[in-house]
């Protein structure tokens, strides 16, 4: 009788060890949240980011999954809808983040996190609750940041005269196409008009109509005109980035010489490639020391200790330096306070020359002033898009342009009756170019 007997003492203590194994992963489980975070970055460009956030959760000992796509606005509304939000989402739009916050979706930042919302990515605005009661508050952070205002070329170009350029021209992004386009609109009026005209069209309280706003546009047609005439008409359906067969960058290709693209398009350059003010290659702008930014910010849709957490770690020097670890050299992050090589466990990653060029640009800016047509009301930034598309067709057809603009003005004033316009003030001093920066 006694095999038996030991035979079942085994079998319990086995269910036994069985039954604490599963109470023990139920208790690692709840002991180890699952946190959602949605973004932009897709097709390797993640990985970074995805090593990033694994380092922060060795430190807070909670586990996030990163969902990557390039339709994050129809993804999220999808969501929404569905009251399935992310954790934590990642847009680059202020303007498309204000209607969230507006709708009661995005939520305001409690005070440990709202000292990490700096301008101008992450402004305060005033958003009325369910009680009738008004507070001004800061939505989401910004986790890395870019410039724009900059043209891009290869040594020995950087003086040629305008007969001898041609400039790369690629406005096809699947959704968002034309945004290439609407960034050479609001780099022109910046430089030209200076950031106080170029921060109230962008805000809702100038006409497109305005005259200074047409100048933009015309100064825009007057580049394309020393260009092959069907450059335009080509950039319709050529890709801002990719040049197919697995090869990207507009400059690797034959048919071009300049480029005015954000500082993130360096991960397709060597250092032959380097950057330099718009303002060097467009003739007759003054030189006003202001430039275009683009952020990717934080906002939290469904709140959490676990949530607002992440949220600092995002922005703080440990997980930037982790980041920065983690990207091959030409696609390090720029971050808010004006730095991308920062110190981490591998040593300091010093910024390649390309980065180190734009970082000497932004720290040295007078002003900068974050991406008009991210700021609008999304109807009115799309609006823009396509506008600029139909430009291109025929770029120097006065009555093609006159229409445009009446179209996009009848989209200002009826976003304006609806207060869609929300955000105010979209240029600061660079924060790295304080002190205390």
């Amino acid at each position: 009788m006694r095999a038996p007997y030991r035979l079942l003492r085994s079998l319990l203590a086995g269910a036994l060890l069985a039954g604490a194994a599963v109470v023990s992963a139920a208790c690692a489980a709840q002991e180890r949240p699952t946190l959602v975070v949605l973004g932009p970055w897709t097709d390797g460009e993640e990985e970074p980011f995805k090593k990033t956030l694994a380092k922060i959760g060795e430190r807070t000992g909670r586990h996030y999954v990163y969902k990557g796509t390039r339709s994050l606005r129809e993804t999220l509304v999808a969501q929404l809808r569905t009251d399935a939000p992310p954790d934590v989402a990642i847009l680059n739009g202020p303007g498309e983040l204000a209607e969230y916050a507006l709708d009661g979706d995005a939520q305001p930042l409690p005070p440990k996190v709202a000292g990490a919302a700096i301008g101008p990515w992450a402004p305060r605005f005033p958003v009325t609750d369910n009680d009738g009661d008004t507070e001004e508050r800061a939505y989401w952070v910004p986790v890395r940041v870019d410039l724009k205002s900059i043209v891009w070329s290869k040594a020995g170009e950087e003086t040629a005269g305008a007969e001898e350029a041609v400039w790369c021209l690629g406005m096809e992004s699947g959704a968002t196409s034309g945004w290439p386009g609407t960034d050479w609109i609001e780099d022109l009026l910046l430089q030209r008009q200076g950031y106080g005209v170029y921060e109230q069209w962008a805000t809702g309280r100038l006409a497109w109509t305005d005259e200074r706003v047409r100048r933009a546009w015309r100064d825009w047609s007057d580049l394309l005109a020393t260009d092959d005439v069907s450059n335009g008409l080509d950039s319709l359906t050529t890709h801002f980035e990719s040049l197919g067969a697995d090869r990207y960058g507009l400059l690797n290709g034959k048919d071009c010489t300049r480029e005015h693209q954000g500082s993130f398009i360096r991960r397709h350059y060597g250092p032959a490639v380097m950057p330099a003010p718009t303002s060097d290659f467009v003739e007759g702008l003054p030189d006003r020391n202001v430039f275009e930014v683009s952020g990717d910010m934080a906002a939290v849709f469904k709140p959490s200790a676990a949530a607002w957490e992440l949220l600092l770690e995002l922005t703080s020097p440990r997980a930037r330096a982790d980041w920065v670890e983690a990207a091959d050299p030409a696609e390090r992050p720029y971050f808010p306070s004006g730095t991308t090589g920062t110190t981490g466990a591998m040593g300091t990653a010093a910024p390649t020359g390309g980065a180190a060029a734009v970082l000497g640009l932004f720290n040295g800016a007078d002003q900068v002033c974050f991406d008009a047509s991210d700021a609008m009301p999304s109807t009115l930034r799309g609006a823009f898009q396509r506008a600029v598309l139909e430009f291109l067709e025929k770029p120097r057809d006065a009555a093609v342009l006159d229409g445009l603009l009446r179209q996009l003005e009848e989209e200002r004033v009826l976003q304006r009756k609806g207060d869609a316009f929300v955000l105010d003030d979209l240029c600061e001093k660079p924060p790295g170019s304080s002190p205390g920066g």
